[in-house]
Protein backbone atom coordinates (compact mmCIF):
# COMPACT_ATOMS: atom_id res chain seq x y z
CA UNK A 1 0.00 0.00 0.00
CA UNK A 2 1.07 3.79 -0.76
CA UNK A 3 2.32 5.66 2.03
CA UNK A 4 2.46 9.65 1.78
CA UNK A 5 5.25 11.00 4.12
CA UNK A 6 5.19 14.51 3.20
CA UNK A 7 3.50 17.63 0.96
CA UNK A 8 5.05 19.95 -0.34
CA UNK A 9 3.78 22.94 -2.29
CA UNK A 10 6.29 24.07 -4.96
CA UNK A 11 5.40 27.66 -4.23
CA UNK A 12 5.48 28.11 -0.83
CA UNK A 13 7.78 25.08 -0.03
CA UNK A 14 5.47 24.11 2.77
CA UNK A 15 2.26 22.39 3.57
CA UNK A 16 0.32 25.51 2.97
CA UNK A 17 -0.90 26.74 -0.60
CA UNK A 18 -3.80 28.28 -2.55
CA UNK A 19 -5.85 26.73 -5.91
CA UNK A 20 -3.57 26.73 -8.77
CA UNK A 21 -0.31 25.23 -6.62
CA UNK A 22 1.44 22.62 -7.75
CA UNK A 23 1.86 20.17 -4.86
CA UNK A 24 4.64 17.25 -4.37
CA UNK A 25 3.25 14.04 -2.65
CA UNK A 26 6.32 12.18 -1.47
CA UNK A 27 6.47 8.99 -0.31
CA UNK A 28 6.55 4.93 -1.04
CA UNK A 29 4.42 2.49 -3.00
CA UNK A 30 3.16 5.71 -5.32
CA UNK A 31 3.50 4.48 -8.57
CA UNK A 32 -0.07 2.92 -9.09
CA UNK A 33 -1.91 6.08 -8.10
CA UNK A 34 -4.33 7.07 -10.48
CA UNK A 35 -6.53 9.70 -8.37
CA UNK A 36 -5.77 12.31 -5.43
CA UNK A 37 -8.12 12.80 -2.98
CA UNK A 38 -8.01 16.52 -1.84
CA UNK A 39 -10.48 16.28 0.77
CA UNK A 40 -13.78 15.67 -0.52
CA UNK A 41 -12.24 16.14 -4.36
CA UNK A 42 -11.02 13.93 -6.33
CA UNK A 43 -8.23 15.14 -8.48
CA UNK A 44 -6.28 13.76 -11.47
CA UNK A 45 -2.46 13.36 -10.61
CA UNK A 46 -0.37 15.67 -12.87
CA UNK A 47 2.47 13.13 -12.84
CA UNK A 48 2.87 9.84 -10.68
CA UNK A 49 6.28 7.77 -9.87
CA UNK A 50 7.16 5.60 -7.48
CA UNK A 51 8.13 8.41 -5.00
CA UNK A 52 6.62 10.94 -6.32
CA UNK A 53 3.15 12.21 -6.73
CA UNK A 54 1.86 15.89 -8.20
CA UNK A 55 -1.11 17.42 -8.79
CA UNK A 56 -2.81 21.02 -8.61
CA UNK A 57 -4.87 21.81 -6.05
CA UNK A 58 -8.12 22.28 -7.40
CA UNK A 59 -10.64 25.40 -7.55
CA UNK A 60 -12.85 24.13 -5.69
CA UNK A 61 -10.25 23.91 -2.52
CA UNK A 62 -12.32 25.72 0.53
CA UNK A 63 -11.11 29.39 0.70
CA UNK A 64 -9.11 28.37 3.98
CA UNK A 65 -8.59 25.69 6.33
CA UNK A 66 -7.00 22.02 6.83
CA UNK A 67 -7.87 19.58 4.23
CA UNK A 68 -6.85 15.56 3.97
CA UNK A 69 -4.77 14.87 1.44
CA UNK A 70 -4.33 10.58 0.38
CA UNK A 71 -4.09 8.84 -3.05
CA UNK A 72 -5.54 6.19 -4.21
CA UNK A 73 -3.91 3.33 -6.30
CA UNK A 74 -5.67 1.51 -9.65
CA UNK A 75 -6.38 -0.99 -6.93
CA UNK A 76 -8.99 1.18 -5.09
CA UNK A 77 -6.45 1.15 -2.09
CA UNK A 78 -6.34 4.46 -0.12
CA UNK A 79 -3.19 5.34 1.48
CA UNK A 80 -2.80 7.41 4.63
CA UNK A 81 -3.36 10.88 4.64
CA UNK A 82 -2.12 14.32 6.00
CA UNK A 83 -3.19 17.53 6.44
CA UNK A 84 -2.66 20.47 3.45
CA UNK A 85 -3.67 24.12 4.90
CA UNK A 86 -5.39 26.52 2.32
CA UNK A 87 -4.33 29.84 2.70
CA UNK A 88 -7.11 32.76 1.86
CA UNK A 89 -6.39 35.32 -0.60
CA UNK A 90 -5.67 38.51 1.34
CA UNK A 91 -7.44 41.50 1.26
CA UNK A 92 -6.42 45.39 1.71
CA UNK A 93 -8.99 47.44 3.14
CA UNK A 94 -7.16 51.09 3.72
CA UNK A 95 -3.95 53.06 4.86
CA UNK A 96 -3.20 54.93 8.15
CA UNK A 97 -2.16 57.75 5.20
CA UNK A 98 -3.68 59.13 2.30
CA UNK A 99 -0.39 60.85 0.87
CA UNK A 100 4.02 60.70 0.86
CA UNK A 101 6.23 62.71 -0.48
CA UNK A 102 7.77 61.27 -3.62
CA UNK A 103 11.12 62.84 -2.30
CA UNK A 104 11.05 60.36 0.54
CA UNK A 105 8.33 58.16 1.00
CA UNK A 106 7.37 56.89 4.84
CA UNK A 107 6.09 54.64 7.25
CA UNK A 108 2.71 53.79 6.49
CA UNK A 109 0.31 50.82 7.71
CA UNK A 110 -1.31 48.40 5.61
CA UNK A 111 -4.48 46.99 6.63
CA UNK A 112 -6.72 44.19 5.46
CA UNK A 113 -7.43 40.82 6.44
CA UNK A 114 -5.33 37.50 5.90
CA UNK A 115 -1.85 38.86 6.17
CA UNK A 116 -0.06 36.40 8.74
CA UNK A 117 1.74 34.89 5.79
CA UNK A 118 3.09 37.73 3.56
CA UNK A 119 5.64 37.97 1.78
CA UNK A 120 6.19 42.00 0.61
CA UNK A 121 4.31 45.07 0.13
CA UNK A 122 3.99 46.32 -3.39
CA UNK A 123 3.40 49.68 -3.80
CA UNK A 124 2.43 50.12 -7.58
CA UNK A 125 5.32 51.22 -9.96
CA UNK A 126 7.56 52.48 -6.96
CA UNK A 127 8.83 49.11 -6.11
CA UNK A 128 7.93 46.04 -3.84
CA UNK A 129 8.95 46.24 -0.03
CA UNK A 130 9.38 42.82 2.20
CA UNK A 131 7.23 42.07 5.25
CA UNK A 132 7.08 39.44 7.80
CA UNK A 133 3.37 40.79 9.22
CA UNK A 134 2.88 39.55 12.95
CA UNK A 135 -1.50 40.27 12.32
CA UNK A 136 -3.27 39.25 10.20
CA UNK A 137 -5.15 42.30 10.34
CA UNK A 138 -2.28 44.84 9.59
CA UNK A 139 1.64 45.54 8.88
CA UNK A 140 3.76 48.58 9.13
CA UNK A 141 6.51 49.47 5.84
CA UNK A 142 8.56 51.76 4.89
CA UNK A 143 7.10 53.00 1.16
CA UNK A 144 10.62 53.87 -1.30
CA UNK A 145 10.46 57.73 -2.20
CA UNK A 146 9.58 58.29 -5.65
CA UNK A 147 12.37 60.04 -6.95
CA UNK A 148 11.34 59.78 -11.13
CA UNK A 149 7.99 60.90 -10.70
CA UNK A 150 7.34 64.11 -13.31
CA UNK A 151 3.31 65.13 -12.17
CA UNK A 152 2.31 66.81 -9.14
CA UNK A 153 0.42 63.45 -8.07
CA UNK A 154 1.40 59.98 -8.60
CA UNK A 155 -1.47 57.41 -7.62
CA UNK A 156 -0.18 54.23 -6.52
CA UNK A 157 -1.74 50.83 -5.64
CA UNK A 158 -1.09 49.61 -2.78
CA UNK A 159 -1.26 45.16 -2.97
CA UNK A 160 0.41 42.29 -0.62
CA UNK A 161 1.21 39.01 -1.44
CA UNK A 162 1.04 36.37 0.86
CA UNK A 163 1.12 32.67 0.25
CA UNK A 164 -2.59 32.81 -0.54
CA UNK A 165 -1.28 34.99 -3.26
CA UNK A 166 -2.23 38.60 -4.07
CA UNK A 167 -4.70 41.02 -2.82
CA UNK A 168 -6.27 43.16 -5.54
CA UNK A 169 -5.10 45.76 -7.19
CA UNK A 170 -6.58 49.18 -7.02
CA UNK A 171 -8.49 48.80 -4.15
CA UNK A 172 -6.55 49.99 -1.79
CA UNK A 173 -4.19 53.67 -3.23
CA UNK A 174 -1.40 55.76 -2.09
CA UNK A 175 -0.90 59.36 -3.42
CA UNK A 176 3.09 60.72 -3.78
CA UNK A 177 3.07 64.04 -4.15
CA UNK A 178 6.08 66.38 -5.58
CA UNK A 179 7.06 69.17 -3.00
CA UNK A 180 5.40 72.24 -4.65
CA UNK A 181 7.65 75.05 -5.70
CA UNK A 182 6.98 78.94 -5.20
CA UNK A 183 7.73 81.50 -8.39
CA UNK A 184 6.68 85.06 -6.94
CA UNK A 185 4.62 86.45 -4.75
CA UNK A 186 2.43 90.27 -5.47
CA UNK A 187 3.39 92.57 -4.05
CA UNK A 188 6.69 91.40 -2.36
CA UNK A 189 5.80 93.24 0.53
CA UNK A 190 3.08 94.15 2.95
CA UNK A 191 1.63 94.14 6.35
CA UNK A 192 -1.06 92.45 8.70
CA UNK A 193 -4.23 91.74 6.92
CA UNK A 194 -3.06 92.46 3.50
CA UNK A 195 -3.66 89.86 0.48
CA UNK A 196 -0.48 88.15 -1.14
CA UNK A 197 -1.19 86.48 -4.28
CA UNK A 198 1.86 83.11 -4.27
CA UNK A 199 2.24 81.77 -7.89
CA UNK A 200 4.16 79.08 -8.27
CA UNK A 201 3.64 74.88 -9.48
CA UNK A 202 2.61 71.87 -7.26
CA UNK A 203 -0.45 73.72 -4.78
CA UNK A 204 -2.34 70.46 -4.96
CA UNK A 205 -3.58 69.95 -1.30
CA UNK A 206 -1.95 73.30 0.02
CA UNK A 207 -2.39 72.33 4.10
CA UNK A 208 -0.36 75.78 5.38
CA UNK A 209 1.11 78.82 4.06
CA UNK A 210 3.99 80.18 6.34
CA UNK A 211 5.25 83.45 6.82
CA UNK A 212 8.66 83.91 8.77
CA UNK A 213 9.72 87.43 10.00
CA UNK A 214 13.60 88.74 9.70
CA UNK A 215 13.81 87.41 13.59
CA UNK A 216 12.99 83.55 12.31
CA UNK A 217 9.36 84.17 13.80
CA UNK A 218 7.09 82.31 12.08
CA UNK A 219 3.10 82.38 11.65
CA UNK A 220 0.40 80.59 9.63
CA UNK A 221 -1.75 82.64 7.43
CA UNK A 222 -5.40 82.54 6.51
CA UNK A 223 -5.21 81.19 2.45
CA UNK A 224 -7.85 80.38 -0.05
CA UNK A 225 -6.50 78.05 -3.36
CA UNK A 226 -7.30 79.69 -6.67
CA UNK A 227 -5.57 76.73 -9.02
CA UNK A 228 -2.80 74.23 -8.75
CA UNK A 229 -0.61 77.11 -9.73
CA UNK A 230 -1.93 80.03 -7.23
CA UNK A 231 -3.70 80.53 -3.58
CA UNK A 232 -4.24 83.97 -2.11
CA UNK A 233 -2.80 84.48 1.58
CA UNK A 234 -3.48 86.90 4.09
CA UNK A 235 -0.54 88.51 6.09
CA UNK A 236 -1.15 87.10 9.57
CA UNK A 237 -0.20 89.59 12.23
CA UNK A 238 2.74 89.78 15.06
CA UNK A 239 5.42 89.43 13.06
CA UNK A 240 8.74 91.71 13.20
CA UNK A 241 8.77 94.45 10.24
CA UNK A 242 11.35 93.82 7.70
CA UNK A 243 12.49 91.22 5.07
CA UNK A 244 11.16 87.37 5.49
CA UNK A 245 10.17 84.49 3.71
CA UNK A 246 6.90 82.75 2.54
CA UNK A 247 6.64 78.98 2.32
CA UNK A 248 3.75 76.78 1.04
CA UNK A 249 2.96 73.33 2.45
CA UNK A 250 1.42 69.66 0.85
CA UNK A 251 1.73 66.34 1.12
CA UNK A 252 4.85 66.99 -0.59
CA UNK A 253 6.51 68.77 1.81
CA UNK A 254 7.54 72.36 1.85
CA UNK A 255 8.52 74.96 -0.80
CA UNK A 256 11.36 76.88 -1.32
CA UNK A 257 11.13 80.18 0.35
CA UNK A 258 10.37 83.02 -0.98
CA UNK A 259 11.17 86.67 -0.34
CA UNK A 260 8.55 88.88 1.41
CA UNK A 261 9.33 91.92 3.18
CA UNK A 262 6.71 92.50 6.35
CA UNK A 263 5.99 96.61 6.55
Amino acid sequence: MATITSLVDTTTTTNQGKPGDTVQINGTGLATTTRVNFGSTSVTPASVSATLVTFVVPSTAPCSGQVSVSVTSSAGATSNALPFFVIATPTTTGLSVTCLSAATGGSVTLFGTNFLSGSQVGVGSVGNVAVTPTQASQVTFTAPANPGQVGTVSTQAVTITTAGGTSASGTTQIDYYLAPTITSVLPTSGTAGDEITVNGTGFVGVDSVTFTDSATATALAVFTPISDTQLVATVPGGLAAGAGTITVHTCGGNSNAQTFTII
